[in-house]
């Protein structure tokens, strides 16, 4: 048992960027003029980009202190606001370019964001791991902003973009065109983390497109995950780590189990009918269930009691837990809540290790800087070990996916069925 009353908790999913006038400063020169006139034209396209909540994206001071109040000690900062030159989030998938000076701008604006981001980092020492962006349309020139990346301190990784048709680009994460880059990260010991929302294409604004849209993130996720395993990435870069954040976790295990089906199957095959697949599954060493556990992590945004009872088919190493804070359907300011919710009952080392300690090492938090902030405001061991009743949860919980199917102020025979269940499993 250790001795430490609370958790460290390190949300492996937030959002955060620049004001947009803030990104100037961080450009050439050369765009200024440029960038003038495309931000007097600008609409901000996001509720929560405006209003009060907006400077909740970059105002540092702001953001520790409702971390804080949360019980998050340190975060992951994936990208929210709107780069320079970009219509939408550069989180969402990357449109074909209309020219290259198109392309010119809209990298230049990717790198501003990026400079931001490592300031950004700077002003929270220890607390913050920067996810950095790139193109594709030219490798040799994301491979550079790699290593720049590493040298400013952005430990968060890479977010990876999509490829999806109308991109312009090879749609195979497996394609030759993309080998450098995949072993620059290898190399420099740069996590790859695929988005929800950053590989499916947008197919217009009715409101069936954005229905649509999000209905099929997960499809273009598992997509990822099977080109980088069955396309042979993780066996030829077996240093690479991929992240799959604010994806759920239910899908994984039957992934998993079907990938693995398929190799057992196209390796028995004696007919040579199935050739193709055969010189597939021939080129891995390992099943592709041991390519996950060997190199692939899960950021849990919104765990559910659910998928924590599925945490040993996932892999409890694999797991880190997120918040997804700014954004309306985070768990913030319910953290707490949401933490005893999904792992009252289990064992105090794996909650460790879902709430803070696969996080540290895979984004190079350093704990024992972090650990006397957690003592004084992450959520108390005793508490999540006790869970939380759902009669006692209020009203605003239910905007987050972590408390789905519960009713505030209800089922409290049902919660205590539960726990009876737990304590004589």
């Amino acid at each position: 048992m250790t001795d430490h009353q609370r958790y460290a908790v390190i949300s492996s999913d937030c959002h955060g960027g620049a004001n947009l006038l803030d990104y100037r400063d961080y450009l050439d020169s050369s765009y200024h003029e440029e960038f003038d006139r495309w931000a007097a034209a600008y609409e901000i396209p996001y509720e929560d980009l405006k209003g009060e909540d907006g400077n909740r994206n970059w105002d540092s001071e702001r953001r520790l202190k409702e971390l804080e109040e949360d019980g998050v000690v340190a975060e992951v900062l994936f990208p929210n606001t709107i780069p320079p030159f970009f219509a939408v989030s550069s989180l969402g998938s990357q449109r074909a370019s209309e020219s290259r000076q198109d392309l010119d701008r809209r990298w230049a604006g990717l790198q501003a964001h990026n400079r931001w981001l490592a300031d950004f980092c700077a002003q929270a020492e220890g607390r913050r791991s920067g996810v950095f962006q790139i193109m594709l349309y030219d490798v040799d020139q994301a491979v550079r902003e790699i290593r720049w990346a590493v040298e400013a301190g952005l430990r968060g990784g890479l977010l990876l973009p999509g490829t999806p048709p109308g991109s312009g680009l090879p749609p195979l994460y497996y394609h030759e065109r993309y080998d450098d880059l995949w072993r620059t990260c290898a190399e420099l010991g740069v996590p790859i983390n695929c988005h929800s929302g950053s590989a499916a294409p947008r197919t217009g604004d009715r409101p069936e497109d954005h229905v649509f849209f999000m209905l099929d993130l997960r499809w273009w996720d598992q997509r990822t995950l099977r080109h980088l395993i069955l396309g042979g990435v993780l066996e030829r870069h077996p240093g690479l780590r991929v992240v799959f954040t604010e994806e759920g976790l239910g899908w994984i295990p039957a992934q998993l189990k079907a990938m693995d089906d398929f190799c057992r199957s196209m390796r028995a095959d004696s007919s040579g009918e199935l050739s193709h697949g055969a010189q597939v599954a021939g080129n891995l060493s390992l099943l592709p269930s041991e390519y996950w556990t060997r190199q692939c992590y899960v950021g849990a945004s919104f765990m559910h009691p659910s998928e924590t009872a599925i945490r040993e088919r996932i892999g409890i190493g694999q797991i880190m837990w997120g918040s997804d804070y700014p954004h309306v359907e985070a768990s913030y300011p319910y953290s707490r809540e949401a933490i005893s919710f999904s792992y009252a009952g289990v064992p105090e080392a794996e909650v460790e290790r879902m709430l803070g300690g696969t996080a540290a090492e895979l984004f190079g938090f350093d704990m024992g800087l972090l650990r006397p902030i957690a003592e004084r405001v992450g959520p108390l061991r005793r508490q999540v070990a006790q869970g939380i009743d759902p009669a006692d949860l209020p009203d605003g919980v239910v905007k987050c996916p972590a408390f789905a199917g519960v009713v505030p102020g209800s089922a409290q025979s049902r919660w205590a069925d539960n726990r009876k269940g737990q304590a004589g499993s």
